[in-house]
């Protein structure tokens, strides 16, 4: 018995509604317990025995009576906290105005006693007001005294220090004032601010000793690490989260200055020996980073790691880097960054770990970046051959892709991409061994499985990632039915699998490219090379079409790269004019046979287009050979569509049909182009693009479309031959189509009653109605007007009489433009003579009218339409 919906769809939608009730009860539990504690003093205990909640309260425990809500006295703590900060800015204000303007109308002694007795009572009144309960004047007082010991400081260096240097003299300072604040702060626990202004002083007595003494850059590192290390150290085990995250700020700025020291001290070494200092450094900030890391929640163990493996490569890769050529160090950094893939294997916890993979990731994406723009001129350059078509055979590749980079300092741009290529080949073939070795990173830890249990560590587990697996049946990325799927919105593992082949595609091919440009290998050498290596993508675009949901990334990648290798190789071949017909022909053969070879769907469509576009374009070519002018070419490009017109008759209703048919329609719409500088040719063009419309509206599927669009065609090349021929009367050439057409059209009324009127009478009545009102409108005399309005006026009487809406709308549109035509000189004149207020007056008049009548109106129009629907 077949359930709908599905077992397994049913079971999801479960799982999602009953984890949706969890939480719902969840936040009720907590919104209960909040209630019950807010109505504890107030409200009575519960009669035994009765439950308030039904889900599961003690008896006796007291509850909200339904419909009470409780009413607590509130103090209005936000005027009490501004005009404590009022106060205390006021104090703060007056004591600096104190030090720096009235300082010298008093004695050494009035100086000493007057900022020792102010600073003496600030730091004591906090400690009063804390034991009556005053906390946040006691916290106004205690940001005063902080400033008071701030210019207490200043003091002592202006009066009794003042010869003294000032950097050495504020390291000094600074670390004084860290301790103070620091015992001060551990001394009244409940003041928040003391603790969090010691970890600011906290970060300045290194970095300004090594300033006061001119220490060199290495030292002036060293100094910032130790810093950096001292906030790591507070953040793990400071008290209060005002002292972690102060702490955590000020390491990741004494943490990030360490790395741009040691990166910018082994960047400029002069050789390998140079760059061993600073790359102790750098390695010394990833072991502390990576002992932050060990102890650290989720996010800052992942962000540690991540920081760890960027000063892992820098420290190590910058060794051989000093020794390298420019152009080649950045491979150095490259094999260091894929080194740290290692990790999966160590005994990392779990976030720290995929942070150093971020690393090493982020590494490879920089190296990659690199060798981009090289790669984009290999691409982009032929562009430049466009202005200069078939001028000659290019002396090498690189002189025809007309770029200006320095290739010398790029060697090592195909070498990065062929590595990465060949090491994402190598993950795509050996796959369950990779997952294998990556099982203990690739599962939610028990951080993300949920609440630990009685006992487990809050954070990862050296180690022990892979052990046992976060809940029963989790298969991680095995790739095994269920696998990938351990976390919401987790990629598969066919996903993955799809992703890493797609980038060894894509690298591989870049690799090649480059190469070739740096090689500067002869032209015909480097078509033959791009042209063998479209065949290669579309060999892999194919084989990879009929791919499972999920891995489909490499043969897309392969499609797209296989049209942008071919339009590239195009564009080259266009120097000289037998590699451009052997190119195009090539390509064009490579793609139809991939059309012929792919399976249905999307990559298929895409490959017959290719082919057709390549095809069209070797006919312009062909044109371009005969030395024809663009306008005498434009029937030759007819060829194209007229072979996919055959070819979509032999494929019918194939999905691919419709697509080679669009194209060859936008090749005949490109003949159409050429061929408008010249009037003849363009009629010809017209005529022969209705003949092949016709010749689509043979096929009952396409016949609605291509029916009227051939009408249309074969109307505007009689236009354009009549214009072009400078006829007068156009009715001479037009009536003895129109008499046949609208015999033929009243014989299939005949046959079939309910034939629209347009297919029967509307291409016939068009052929002469619509020439004639051509002229007519730049005919000045008054016999042509004459005769089309009562010829329009007939007709369309003809029309409501019969109840046919092609001669209704044809004739009635056609009188109406030629009663306008000659109605406008009069009203010109009338308009003339009017004041100039009326027009505007007469309108405004009109549109109060309509719109008081408004859905009269709109029922009358709705009445019109219905009317003309009804009608053949």
């Amino acid at each position: 018995m077949e359930h709908v919906p599905p077992p397994a769809e049913e079971l999801a939608r479960l799982d999602r509604e009953l984890a949706e009730l969890d939480a719902r009860r969840a936040q009720l539990l907590t919104r209960r317990a909040w209630l019950l504690a807010a109505l504890r003093p107030t409200v009575p205990t519960a009669a035994p025995g009765w439950n308030p909640s039904g889900w599961g309260a003690p008896p006796g425990a007291p509850a909200q009576p339904w419909g009470q809500v409780p009413k607590r006295p509130s103090a209005p703590r936000g005027a009490q906290n501004v005009l404590l900060t009022l106060g205390g800015l006021l104090l703060t204000v007056a004591a600096i105005a104190f030090t720096l303007v009235s300082w010298g109308s008093m004695g050494i002694g009035g100086r000493s006693a007057v900022l020792a007795a102010v600073t003496l009572g600030a730091l004591a009144a906090p400690a009063v007001l804390l034991r009556r309960g005053l906390a946040a004047t006691a916290e106004a007082l205690a940001a005063l005294a902080l400033v008071l010991t701030l210019l207490d400081v200043y003091a002592v260096h202006a009066v009794a220090a003042p010869d003294t240097d000032g950097l050495g003299f504020t390291a000094l300072a600074s670390a004084v004032l860290a301790a103070l604040w620091t015992a001060y702060g551990l001394a009244l626990g409940k003041l928040r601010l003391p603790l969090p202004a010691a970890v600011v002083l906290a970060q300045w007595p290194l970095l300004f000793w090594a300033w006061a003494v001119g220490a060199p850059a290495p030292v002036v590192g060293w100094a910032l690490l130790a810093t950096a290390v001292l906030d790591g150290a507070i953040a793990l085990w400071g008290k209060g989260a005002g002292v972690r995250v102060t702490a955590c700020v000020g390491g990741a700025v004494m943490g990030f200055s360490t790395l741009m020291v040691g990166l910018a001290l082994s960047l400029t070494a002069p050789g390998p020996l140079g760059a061993v200092a600073p790359g102790v450094l750098l390695l010394t900030a990833s072991a502390a980073a990576v002992a932050g890391a060990w102890r650290a929640p989720k996010g800052f163990a992942r962000t540690g790691g991540a920081v760890a493996g960027l000063a892992a490569v820098a420290a190590v890769g910058g060794v051989p880097a000093a020794a390298l050529p420019a152009g080649w160090r950045v491979l150095a950094y490259l094999l260091c960054g894929l080194a740290l893939t290692a990790v999966v294997r160590s005994r990392l916890p779990g976030h720290a770990a995929r942070g150093v993979l971020a690393a090493s990731g982020a590494v490879v994406a920089g190296a990659l970046v690199w060798a981009l723009p090289p790669l984009a001129a290999v691409l982009l350059g032929p562009v430049t051959v466009l202005s200069d078509v078939w001028a000659g055979t290019p002396d090498g590749f690189r002189s025809a892709l007309g770029s200006t980079l320095p290739w010398s300092e790029l060697a090592a741009a195909p070498v990065v991409l062929a590595l990465v290529a060949g090491l994402l080949g190598a993950a795509y073939r050996w796959w369950p061994s990779v997952v294998r070795l990556a099982a203990p990173l690739a599962g939610p830890t028990a951080a993300d499985a949920g609440p630990p249990a009685a006992g487990a560590p809050g954070t990862d587990a050296p180690g022990a990632a892979g052990g046992a697996a976060p809940w029963p049946g989790w298969t991680g990325w095995s790739g095994r039915p269920g696998a990938g799927a351990g976390g919401r919105g987790r990629p598969s593992a066919a996903t993955l699998r799809g992703v890493v082949g797609a980038g060894a595609v894509a690298l591989g091919w870049g690799a090649l490219l480059l190469a070739g440009a740096l090689l500067d290998v002869p032209h015909a050498l480097a078509l033959a090379g791009e042209t063998a290596l479209v065949g290669v993508l579309l060999a892999l675009a194919v084989r990879g079409g009929g791919a499972e949901r999920g891995a489909t990334a490499m043969p897309v990648t392969a499609l797209v790269a296989s049209v942008a290798g071919a339009v590239s190789a195009e564009l080259l071949s266009l120097a000289s004019e037998g590699a451009s017909y052997a190119v195009f022909g090539a390509l064009a053969a490579l793609f139809a046979g991939a059309a012929l070879r792919a399976g249905a769907g999307v990559p298929r469509a895409v490959f017959a287009v290719a082919a057709v576009v390549w095809s069209t374009v070797i006919t312009g070519l062909a044109g371009r050979s005969l030395g024809l002018a663009p306008h005498e070419a434009a029937p030759l490009m007819l060829l194209v569509p007229a072979l996919t017109v055959l070819l979509g008759a032999r494929l019918r209703r194939n999905p691919v049909a419709l697509p080679v048919e669009l194209t060859g329609a936008l090749g005949a719409l490109v003949a159409v182009g050429l061929a408008v500088s010249d009037a003849p040719f363009l009629a010809l063009v017209l005529a022969l693009c209705g003949v092949l419309a016709a010749g689509t509206a043979v096929r009952p599927e396409r016949r609605p479309v291509a029916g009227y669009l051939a009408a249309t065609l074969f109307v505007l090349a009689t236009w354009v031959r009549l214009a072009a021929s400078e006829v007068s009367f156009p009715e001479a050439y037009t009536l003895p189509v129109t008499v046949p057409a609208l015999l033929v059209g009243a014989a299939r009324r005949r046959r079939d009653p309910e034939a629209s009127s347009w297919t029967a009478y509307g291409p016939g009545l068009a052929a002469t109605l619509l020439p004639s009102l051509a002229v007519a409108w730049t005919d000045p005399d008054w016999l042509r007007p004459l005769l089309l309005g009562t010829a329009a006026l007939v007709i369309t009487l003809l029309g409501a009489r019969h109840r046919l809406q092609a001669l209704l709308l044809l004739g009635g549109t056609v009188l109406a433009l030629v009663g306008l035509h000659e109605l406008a000189p009069y009203v010109v004149q009338v308009a003339g003579a009017l004041p100039r207020w009326l027009p505007p007056a007469l309108a405004g008049l009109l549109l109060l009218v309509v719109g008081a009548t408004y859905e009269q109106r709109l029922r009358d129009a709705r009445r019109l339409k219905d009317a003309l629907v009804r009608m053949r």
